[in-house]
């Protein structure tokens, strides 16, 4: 086993544990599917137009970071070994 995979796979899970406190901090969301539909209230409030500005946009943010720094380590631990 090779160092550089040792190194990524340490890299994985920690960026694993953060991804999943990065999820379980955040608020359920009550609408479900059906805001995707369109089915929702799409009124648009103050709150949701400075919503990344708050703990919960902060999260979601880091949550696609997050997501997509694991795809790439798991993309380069597969060429690594």
């Amino acid at each position: 086993m090779s160092i550089l995979y040792i190194i990524l796979s340490v890299l994985f899970i920690l960026v694993c544990g953060g991804l999943v406190v990065c999820i379980l901090l955040q608020k359920k969301s009550s609408q479900g599917l059906g805001s995707i539909a369109g089915m929702g209230n799409s009124a648009d409030t103050y709150w949701d137009r400075n919503r990344n500005r708050s703990l919960e946009g902060t999260l979601e943010k880091y949550t696609k970071i997050g997501g997509v720094v694991l795809f790439i380590f798991s993309l380069a631990m597969c060429v690594v070994k």
